[in-house]
């Protein structure tokens, strides 16, 4: 059965290269499916997730995630410092976020929300393969939530700006871009930036190594099943390397990477996409749009979708395949697919969460539409108000991320008292 789905792997590959240079409209439809087929492959392979980073903490007390999630943070930063120090950053779509009671509110929504899912706005993509049952009540009730939430999205709970600096200000953003803080340092403000970043990296480190030492001293530590794999030593000997053996292709297409490799190759992926498309990564938005055209299906018009939402009418008459981000987002579910595939594990972990209880599907529901509903009033979800911001030195990534940690202790609190009534 593996060397089937091994076959079958290879052959999507191929599949994948040749209808999308051939079906898609443009070469940066093209980009999109391909680098979103590699950033599923990489959370997929590594383990990894946003959304990990605080459930996995307070459900087994490993921050490894946490920790390698601040690596991703730090290196992805420096590499975009290198694309912004001397060019026109007015060529850059950066994602300098307003800091007002939106990004608060909705970082405390989208936290408690994905504690319920276990998943985030990507992680719903990766896990539309690993936990169909789940994922896909989340993600349809995740765009309900960005759907109601829309016409807030445009209003002052969303656009205020409690706090500005230059740049912000310049680019209409309204939040706060680091280096205009350190504009004295001698490098445009990006050392300085750089060095803050490092420390507030740093210190989300420290804690997440004090949060670890409580635990193991009063014995709640367990670990996490899959970081105990992925943490095993490697007992390769390249004295024993033959290049047609089970061995080598366990090693380069099946072993697992770990949380630190995943890190190193996200941040990579994201320097190349906002290198080629002038802007970071985004995943919700077209979440409703795609709920608003399941609405057309039932003839509700796409002008009183846009008199509704606040949004272009573009937005839900534009064909799925040429739209950049909805290319880009089923490009993570294929990217998914196509590592369990060619590793051999794509049956056994498709059907390894295929039954779910009602109760459990109450929960998923209100998980994606708190999460949904906490994008529109954050200006994003865990790659739009988190990743993309602190790469793009804006301080409005680290406050949303203050709050969606603690709307996910909250989330984990009442999750774990549900599940004993």
């Amino acid at each position: 059965m593996k060397r089937i789905e091994n076959v079958i792997g290879f052959v999507g590959i191929i599949l994948m290269l040749v209808l999308g240079k051939t079906l898609l409209s443009s070469d940066i439809l093209f980009f999109r499916l391909v680098i979103g087929a590699g950033l599923g492959y990489t959370l997929m392979r590594a383990y990894t997730g946003f959304a990990g980073s605080i459930n996995r903490a307070y459900l087994t007390g490993s921050t490894k995630l946490l920790r390698a999630m601040m690596l991703m943070f730090f290196l992805t930063a420096l590499l975009t410092a290198g694309l912004l120090f001397k060019g026109d950053i007015t060529t850059y779509n950066l994602w300098i976020n307003p800091i007002n009671f939106g990004l608060l509110a909705g970082g405390l929504l989208f936290g408690f929300g994905m504690s319920f899912s276990s998943c985030c706005a990507s992680g719903v993509l990766t896990d539309l393969v690993t936990g169909l049952p789940r994922a896909f009540f989340t993600l349809l009730f995740f765009g309900i939530g960005v759907f109601v939430g829309f016409p807030l999205q445009k209003t002052a709970i969303a656009t205020d700006r409690w706090v500005t600096s230059t740049t912000g200000e310049s680019l209409n953003k309204g939040g706060v871009f680091l280096p205009d803080l350190f504009a004295w340092d001698g490098l445009g403000g990006y050392l300085g930036a750089i060095i803050l970043t490092g420390v507030f990296c740093a210190l989300f480190v420290f804690i997440g190594y004090a949060y670890e030492k409580k635990r193991k001293a009063v014995n709640t530590y367990s670990g996490h099943f899959m970081e105990k794999i992925q943490d095993k030593p490697d007992e390769f000997d390249s004295k024993n390397f033959r290049l047609l053996s089970a061995e080598t292709y366990d090693r380069f297409f099946a072993k697992s990477w770990t949380l630190k490799q995943g890190a190193v190759v996200l941040s990579v992926l994201f320097l190349v996409m906002i290198a080629v498309t002038k802007a970071g990564w985004g995943a919700s938005t077209p979440y409703g749009l795609w709920f608003g055209k399941i609405l057309m299906v039932f003839g509700v018009s796409a002008d009183s979708l846009a008199e509704f939402t606040k949004m272009p009418v573009e937005g839900f008459t534009t064909p799925f395949f040429k739209h950049a981000v909805s290319v880009q987002n089923f490009g993570i579910v294929i990217g998914t697919m196509l590592y369990l595939l060619t590793a051999g594990k794509f049956r056994e972990t498709f059907m390894s969460e295929i039954k779910v209880k009602f109760s459990q599907i109450l929960l998923f529901s209100l998980g994606g539409f708190t999460m949904g509903f906490g994008t529109r009033l954050s200006n994003g979800c865990n790659v739009g108000a988190l990743y993309t911001p602190i790469a793009n030195f804006s301080l409005s990534g680290w406050i949303f991320f203050v709050f969606l940690a603690a709307g996910a202790v909250l989330g984990n609190i009442l999750g774990k008292k549900l599940a004993k009534e």
